[in-house]
């Protein structure tokens, strides 16, 4: 039919499909985002074996993609990585070197990987730009997943260099919304603090939450960053990646992230900082002048709106929820 109509079809193959991100644009192409010229396919580990070079060849050979968004990864939080930085590095590099060399042998024509403001060096100055990525090490604290990423960043330019290949990639803040990974243990600081006022609620005992409350962030709600997604695999020529980021004024502390929560679950018990615990890199205050200089008019999500409707969410999916 599109191609009756005129339109050259696309086929974007979108990697970690069912993972935050991922479940996040399929909802925003299912809600009228989607365009009559493109396809799109949403993969999970259940399809393939991306650590496995053989898995993802066969991947592409199946789906034939003409674009690619790359989401798949291992990811966790803050003490997961302190524990298991060498896997983090390991299934990381062997998952991105694998996707991005299959879609260059089977002719793609773009890719959108995804990587991480915690790949900024961990000595730097503030508001850190596109420009300052490999300027120094990483924080310590996850310096596997972190170098595992910028090598991404590597091979675009090396496929760019090498082989003409528009191969790019973003760098959102912390990432939150529906579909979220919400386990205390392992999990990103904001879901996880989801999931301890629900059960603290339904025991009626105080929240605890890790660390100090000093830390500062910069949260992007989930459906805000799959439409900006949208606009990189469609409209972003560059090969150089770009922060997408709410800006620097909408930082917010852990402590105003947990009120937050706290706000939006009703919670009526006491809030309490377990000081004995890390608080991994107090900021990392990302500039997105390069995102407004394209977008000038583009609308986030307020936070705190952001928030009660990921905490209705994950209350009423609470039995099926990634926890």
């Amino acid at each position: 039919m599109t191609e009756a109509a005129g339109l050259v079809p696309r086929r974007i193959l979108v990697t970690g499909g069912t993972g935050l991100v991922g479940r996040a644009i399929e909802k925003v192409v299912a809600d009228g985002e989607g365009r009559l010229d493109e396809e799109w396919i949403f993969v999970s580990s259940r399809d393939a074996d991306l650590t496995n070079a053989a898995e993802t060849k066969a991947l592409f050979e199946k789906h034939k993609p003409t674009h690619v968004i790359h989401l798949a990864a291992m990811v966790g939080g803050l003490f997961k990585n302190i524990r298991f930085n060498l896997d983090f590095w390991r299934r990381n590099i062997h998952i991105n070197d694998n996707v991005l060399h299959s879609a260059y042998e089977t002719g793609v024509q773009k890719v959108v990987s995804c990587l991480s403001t915690c790949i900024f060096p961990d000595k730097t100055t503030y508001p850190i730009n596109e420009s300052m990525i490999h300027n120094g090490p990483p924080h310590s604290s996850n310096f596997g997943y972190s170098y595992a990423k910028r090598m991404i960043d590597i091979q675009n330019r090396g496929y760019f260099e090498q082989h003409g290949c528009r191969f790019t990639a973003v760098i959102p803040t912390n990432v939150f919304g529906p579909h979220d990974n919400f386990n205390i243990e392992d999990g990103h600081v904001l879901p996880g603090l989801i999931h301890k006022v629900y059960l603290a609620k339904q025991t009626g005992s105080a929240l605890t939450v890790w660390g100090t409350g000093k830390p500062r962030r910069q949260f992007i709600y989930s459906l805000d960053l799959a439409r900006l997604f949208l606009w990189v695999l469609r409209e972003y020529d560059e090969v150089e990646p770009i922060i997408l980021s709410v800006g620097e004024e909408d930082e917010v502390s852990i402590r105003e992230a947990a009120e937050a929560i706290v706000e939006a679950m009703d919670f009526r018990g006491e809030l309490v900082f377990d000081t004995t615990k890390a608080d991994g890199q107090f900021k990392k205050t990302a500039s997105n002048a390069k995102l407004r200089h394209y977008l000038p008019s583009f609308q986030f999500t307020p936070f705190r709106q952001a928030v009660k409707e990921t905490c209705a969410w994950f209350s009423a999916n609470y039995a099926n929820a990634r926890k």
